[in-house]
Order: C-alpha cells, then structure tokens, then sequence
C-alpha cells in the first residue's frame, strides 16, 4: 500500500466510518454469517478499517480472541475506539498483504470486507490469509472487484477517473493496484466452497452528497492527494453534469468468497 493510499485512509477515517460504515452493513453481516462453528483459534479481521465486523464478531464469538489489522493510523485509532479495550480484543497497525508467521496454521477464522481490492497483490494477500487457517477454519472475504455495476454513481466515477480504461478496469483502488493481479480466487484452487456476487441497495439524497463522500471520506481521497484539490473540483463539476438529480438509489455487486482449511 502506498504513501497516498495510507494518508488518503487515514484522513478519510472518521467521515468512512459516518457515512460508508452504516452503508457497507449487509455486505460485513454477510461475511460474517458465513463462519459458522470454527475450530479452536483466533478470529483475523485483516483491512478491518474501523472494525465495523467486530461487533458481529463479539455477538457470535464473546470468548474468542479477534485481532484486526489495517496499515492506516487513523483506522487503526478509530478500531481500537470500538474495541473500547476489551481484554481478547486487539488491533495492529500494519501491512495485511503478508500475515505474520505466528498466525499459519493457527487461526479459527479470517474475515475481511473490502480491503482485499485495495491491496497490490491481492492474489498473494488472499492466500496468506488462508494459509492462516487452522484445520476447518473458515474464510470469508467480500471485496469490490473490477465491475461493481453497469450504471450509477460507482460506474460514473469510474469512466470520469479513467477514461481510456477498458471497461473492467477497477477505480476504486488507487493506482489501480488490484486491477493488475486477476482473479484472488484462483490463489485458493479447490478450497473455495462459495463463490458469488451480493448487490444491496445504497441511497444517497443525491449526487453532490456522494462525490462529497467518497471524495473525501473514501477511496478517492488519495487520489485527491495525489493530484490535488483542484483535480478534484473538476471531476466533481464534470460528475454532476453527467450525474441524474435528485435521490439516487444504486445497487452495487461485491464478491464474496468462502474457504475452508485443509
């Protein structure tokens, strides 16, 4: 993960967790609903952001130890705020991409929900995260993939980031940095046991509210960053020419994929 992408998240924090966390909710309690009974071990949240798993994860697994991890200082701040300094609950700050050593073969369960696209190598990363696993733990990672949805305001800012793009290139992570690496599930080969897109529905009161959001408080703030407030205005002018008026509902697929360990 680069400087831009960390900074751009660690700014983002405190609007993500406002305004994207209740929003993303079906697609975490997704995730989790996924895990079922788990064999001995600790519960991995790897790009837990600001943990909006965790209280899922306590209502389902009170005695369990949860660690999550996130390379951003303001997620990892606002993640231990959650965690409100409950004895079998840490956060780490640090990469995701590579799991320590200590945690192969160890663990009951990995769950992460949309960090998995944001990372150079998800393949890699996808696949660490499984060697985790203890003998029948489950995985259950939701990431955006390359195509989210045909029209609205995703696609929309998708065309106006990278116009010469073809057409499932991914604008949701910077630099295009999980666009390059193919498909995550192919790290797992036969292990996966679901494989599947979830499309709930988001409403925002309208256009200027969501290039607001996800300007400033998502995935697009490193790229303001990167290339500057003023970048940022003309996108925004050139998203609400193009953008419909009024309320706008859209209906977003994420990937879900499941595993079992050997």
């Amino acid at each position: 993960m680069n400087e831009h992408l960390a900074r751009g998240w660690d700014e983002a924090a405190a609007g993500y967790e406002q305004y994207f966390v209740p929003r993303f909710r079906p697609w975490v309690e997704a995730a989790v609903a996924q895990l079922g009974d788990l064999p001995p071990g600790p519960i991995l949240v790897p790009c837990c952001g600001t943990f909006p798993e965790l209280d899922l994860l306590l209502d389902q697994f009170p005695h369990r130890e949860i660690v999550g991890i996130d390379l951003s200082a303001g997620m990892v701040r606002l993640a231990r705020e959650r965690a409100g300094g409950r004895d079998l609950v840490s956060v780490v700050e640090g990469d995701a991409s590579t799991l320590d050593p200590r945690w192969l073969r160890t663990c009951g369960a990995v769950v992460s929900v949309f960090g998995l696209q944001q990372l150079p190598e998800p393949e890699h990363a996808i696949g660490s995260w499984y060697d985790a696993l203890h003998s029948e733990g489950r995985l259950s990672v939701v990431y955006w993939p390359s195509v989210t949805e045909e029209t609205g305001p995703f696609s929309l800012i998708k065309d106006l980031l990278h116009p010469e793009a073809p057409a499932d290139a991914d604008a949701d992570v910077d630099a295009d940095a999980a666009a390059a690496a193919g498909d995550p599930a192919a790290a797992l080969g036969g292990a996966v046991d679901r494989d599947e897109l979830l499309r709930f529905p988001i409403t925002y009161t309208g256009a200027a509210e969501f290039f607001e959001a996800y300007a400033h408080s998502g995935p697009m703030r490193a790229t303001a960053i990167a290339r500057g407030e003023a970048f940022v205005e003309e996108l925004r002018k050139r998203f609400l020419e193009r953008a419909p008026e009024g309320e706008w509902t859209h209906h977003p697929a994420a990937r879900l994929i499941t595993a079992t360990g050997r």
